[in-house]
């Protein structure tokens, strides 16, 4: 038997400067503090198009050596974006925030990579559509994205709705 998950709900995060962290990820996501918890010295952040309760908690601990990249642990959350579009945009933000770190091409996503005050590595990714997935449904290449190519294509196009969930009954 296995746990009938449907999705991630949220991250959390340990990070040095709480208040850092919160400013960084609304300037990036444009996400809001819903909630703080002052006794953990955390915040409880959404997304502007969530309808979850948060998307991300970050919990202050301090300044700590931070973890080597490639040590075991979390490597990197994935946050997706609707259109080619908002990938793009994704691009120029992080890169005016210092935080953009590369990209690449996984076939049926396009993806930017960047990192937070932290160094908390992140993914933005636009998944293609469902039904142009072809030889990528069970591939997932690293590839150089040609982001005005794709922008050129499938601008536009949005493929976040295809995640609705499937009825359990």
């Amino acid at each position: 038997m296995t746990v009938n998950a449907v999705r991630l709900n949220h991250a959390v995060l340990f990070v040095a400067d709480l208040e850092q962290s919160i400013t960084f990820y609304s300037q990036a996501f444009g996400m809001t503090v819903m909630a703080r918890e002052p006794r953990a010295n955390a915040a409880f952040l959404r997304l502007p198009r969530s309808g979850n309760h948060h998307d991300l908690g970050l919990f202050g601990v301090g300044d700590q050596p931070p973890r080597p990249r490639g040590g075991l642990g979390l490597y990197h959350l994935a946050w997706q974006v609707d259109t080619i579009d908002e990938l793009e945009q994704a691009r120029l933000t992080l890169a005016d925030l210092d935080a953009y770190t590369g990209e690449s091409s996984h076939g049926a996503t396009k993806s930017i990579y960047g990192k937070d005050p932290d160094g908390n590595e992140f993914e933005v990714m636009w998944m293609l559509p469902k039904a142009h997935w072809g030889d990528y449904e069970n591939a997932a290449p690293i590839d150089r994205l040609d982001l005005p190519g794709d922008v050129a294509r499938w601008g536009g196009v949005r493929t976040a709705a295809e995640l609705v969930p499937v009825d359990a009954s």
